[in-house]
């Protein structure tokens, strides 16, 4: 689907779950003088303008990021990505998960990016451009089966689709499995929609089972607007770096303080 724009949720709760998760284990797996190669399937514009009527217009961000910002410690990876983007370009900038890898990658490391949409792959080349990026406007999935096994071999994969096919939640599972298959040392790391009507749960079940060695992790918030479906952020992770069980509760601990008993919140954050 090409209708998705990510620029009006950028930002929120839910971004600050993947995105803090994300740049604990690039920083992490970057402590090893070897290479590692970052393939992102649905990668977006990789910089986002929180001061933007998108952005505005939803309010996420503020409720998201703009809470939780000072929720890091200085030294979390995710804060010094934030810090140094904002430092550069201002306080109301955000990147995206591409530019959180550009960020706290290497020289010697390679980065691969898919992006379908033609605006959002024009403003992710935009973005991109200071860094060695390869891009590809083609479907996430076909590059993710063309690129594996990659080199070299460590490396991570970011798979985040807008889930608007309502049958990602059957063909994910299938997309992760024959991955594993050809490049069983890569972490592949799944971000799915916690959503009140419960479609989330088969696909994490599945992927408990088939996967039993994975790690999966969610935190639950408010929906961002009444009437609104999401109620949480979930990740799966194949082949979880060491140490990121303890990142996992840091991360619930922020969530865990963010929730106000005096609101009409749901129940709060959880390991699955």
């Amino acid at each position: 689907m090409l209708s998705y724009q990510h620029h009006f949720h950028a930002g929120n709760l839910a971004d600050v779950h993947k995105h803090a998760l994300l740049a604990w284990m690039l920083s992490y797996l970057t402590q090893k003088d070897k290479p590692l190669i970052y393939i992102e399937t649905h990668a977006g514009r990789g910089i986002y303008d929180l001061s933007a009527p998108a952005a505005r217009k939803t309010g996420e961000a503020a409720r998201g990021i703009g809470r939780l910002h000072a929720a890091f410690a200085p030294t979390h990876p995710y804060a010094q990505v934030l810090d140094k983007l904002r430092g550069a370009q201002g306080d109301q900038a955000y990147p995206g998960s591409p530019l959180i890898a550009a960020h706290l990658l290497r020289p010697g490391d390679a980065i691969h990016l898919a992006e379908l949409h033609p605006g959002e792959h024009a403003a992710l080349k935009t973005a991109l451009s200071p860094y060695r990026a390869k891009l590809y406007a083609q479907d996430g999935f076909e590059l993710a089966h063309g690129l594996v096994p990659p080199t070299p071999r460590r490396g991570i994969m970011l798979i985040d689709p807008s889930y608007e096919v309502k049958s990602d939640y059957q063909d994910i599972p299938r997309h992760l499995a024959k991955i594993n298959r050809a490049w069983n040392v890569g972490v592949l790391v799944l971000w799915y929609p916690v959503l009140s009507n419960g479609a989330q749960r088969p696909l994490r079940r599945g992927l408990a089972a088939a996967h039993p060695s994975g790690f999966g992790h969610e935190v639950h918030f408010a929906p961002a607007r009444p009437g609104h479906g999401m109620q949480g952020s979930g990740l799966f992770v194949i082949n979880p770096p060491f140490g990121l069980h303890t990142a996992a509760a840091e991360i619930t601990g922020i969530f865990e303080r963010l929730h106000d008993p005096r609101s009409e919140e749901d129940a709060g954050p959880d390991l699955c």
